[in-house]
């Protein structure tokens, strides 16, 4: 069996991974997270997932099976990075009022010759929100280290009307796939 590193620092991912009973270790990573000109969302989360994989790999002096991870909104076409201010965050979220938007995640798989990737998509729709709400909804704190603005498994539960796909890729961590993509590396599910 091979050793598993997480390649990220957020405790959704490390939650997450260990809900699925997989045992593994975990490093943080620093990567630049700029979107390419013309870059296309999939081909962006994919390409960070494969980068954060990548240099997990060379830290840990290429030992295991490294699994990086990128999650993020997307609403027209256009990526929602995290909001650096309540106005941004506010403005964010009033985009997605009323509207369907995807979350898209990238996740990747490197290992001595072995290295894979896949892209999973899941369609939200939210509620209309009132700007008074999306301002209540900064003062918590929650959305400002969040793609898109919010955090589903939080306050913004109640934002969501529909969602169709991967709740857990919401949260930024498909589980299914992430489960898939382990077992063809020979990372099991449930060792503990």
């Amino acid at each position: 069996m091979c050793d598993l590193i997480l390649a990220s620092a957020s405790p959704r991912r490390k939650e997450l991974l260990a809900q699925i009973g997989v045992v593994f270790k975990q490093c943080s990573v620093d990567i630049d997270e700029s979107v390419l000109p013309d870059e296309r969302p999939e081909d962006y989360v994919r390409r960070l997932a494969c980068e954060k994989s990548a240099a997990g790999f060379r830290i840990n002096s290429q030992q295991g099976v490294v699994l990086g991870a990128d999650t993020t909104v997307v609403v027209d076409g256009v990526i929602l990075g995290k909001p650096d201010s309540e106005d941004q965050a506010v403005e964010m979220l009033q985009q997605l009022s009323g509207r369907t938007h995807q979350v898209m995640t990238g996740i990747a798989l490197t290992g001595n010759g072995y290295a894979n990737s896949q892209v999973v998509v899941t369609h939200v729709t939210f509620k209309d929100l009132d700007v008074a709400l999306c301002r209540r909804y900064w003062q918590t704190g929650e959305p400002c280290d969040k793609a898109g603005g919010y955090g589903i498994q939080g306050y913004a539960a109640v934002f969501v009307g529909k969602i169709e796909g991967s709740y857990s890729n919401v949260v930024g961590l498909p589980l299914a796939e992430t489960a898939e993509l382990l077992s063809k590396a020979g990372i099991q599910i449930w060792q503990v």
